[in-house]
């Protein structure tokens, strides 16, 4: 039942990147659930707003938190299409994130042109002493074949 509701959250994530790059976005997305129940799902929105920390996983922590009107987002799972970069890493520890489950690898942004920080997620969990449960490769080809659709794109723009 659990992998049943991890697929579909997962893909729920892919959905939402692919959204993102027909509207011009890059190749991320990601999905928050508790208790059942998807408190946000949403792209990247870096271009659109003019905003460097407009990450998938950013975006999604704060339609999350303002949608139950808390920063803490305690018991809740962030599904994302890319392993997070150190600076969504922090911001789902801030948020009280209990697990992240991602796809492709911090490595697979960088073989697309993406300007990443290669520091994964299992050594900022160990360095920063976190208690964030981490999931990874969780449907990778289906989250790294959303960078080809990417990079088929004439109008990609990386950062």
């Amino acid at each position: 039942m659990k992998q049943k509701l991890d697929e579909k959250y997962m893909r729920l994530a892919i959905a939402k990147a692919k959204e993102g790059i027909r509207k011009g976005q890059t190749p991320f997305g990601a999905c928050i659930v508790k208790d059942g129940k998807v408190l946000s799902c949403v792209h990247n929105t870096v271009w659109k707003e003019t905003d460097i920390t407009s990450h998938a996983e950013v975006h999604a922590i704060r339609e999350a938190c303002r949608k139950i009107k808390s920063i803490d987002l305690k018991g809740s799972v962030i599904y994302s299409t890319c392993e997070p970069c150190p600076m969504c890493f922090s911001a789902c520890h801030w948020a009280n994130i209990s697990t992240i489950v991602y796809g492709a690898k911090i490595s697979d942004a960088q073989a697309a042109g993406f300007h990443e920080l290669a520091i994964s997620n299992k050594k900022l969990k160990k360095w920063g002493d976190s208690s964030m449960d981490i999931v990874e490769g969780y449907l990778r080809k289906e989250c790294v074949d959303v960078f080809q659709v990417w990079l088929n794109r004439k109008d990609r723009r990386v950062y």
